[in-house]
């Protein structure tokens, strides 16, 4: 078992469906994180399932269409996942749908599965990310921070300056 993963997902090509794996980056240059592993999930799809079943806590981050304002952070635990995943902002996150159900189907999935993201404004070709989405990278981080330290994982900032809030 591989202990607690986050599973950046998302398609940098497309705008501020990107935001997960900015977040994943931000996670991995500013936070120390005992005991956790870091993936870059992007757009694997069912290459994920091996990820996913040798788990035992599963973090997914990615741009999350929940109703909100763009820009604010959701946080969706794993009994709202499939609805999540039926709502899909891209092809990966129906795929994700599938990477769940086998697991589920399979009896591997992790008990503890959450979704934390961000609303985005735009989702489509370009490579940037919106000023609001981008001004909710580091809250988006230090939400995934907070979902660690409930799980009782040493997180720590590497710089004096980075954000430690939660």
């Amino acid at each position: 078992m591989n202990g607690t993963v986050v599973i950046g997902l998302g398609n940098p090509l497309m705008g501020d469906d990107g935001a997960g794996l900015a977040a994943l980056e931000t996670l991995r240059d500013n936070w120390t994180m005992e005991g956790v592993e870091l993936v870059d999930g992007g757009t694997w799809g069912m290459s994920l399932l091996p990820v996913l079943e040798d788990s035992d806590r599963v973090i997914f981050v990615d741009a999350i269409r929940a109703g909100g304002q763009a820009g604010e952070i959701a946080v969706l635990e794993r009994e709202r996942l499939p609805i999540y995943f039926t709502r899909a902002l891209s092809p990966h996150q129906t795929d994700l749908l599938d990477v769940l159900a086998a697991a589920e189907l399979r009896g591997t999935i992790p008990s503890e599965c959450v979704a934390i993201g961000v609303e985005p404004e735009l989702v489509e070709l370009g490579t940037e990310l919106t000023a609001v989405v981008q001004r909710s990278i580091d809250p988006l981080a230090v939400a995934v921070i907070g979902r660690l330290r409930a799980w009782g994982h040493d997180c720590a900032p590497r710089a004096a300056g980075a954000v430690c809030t939660k």
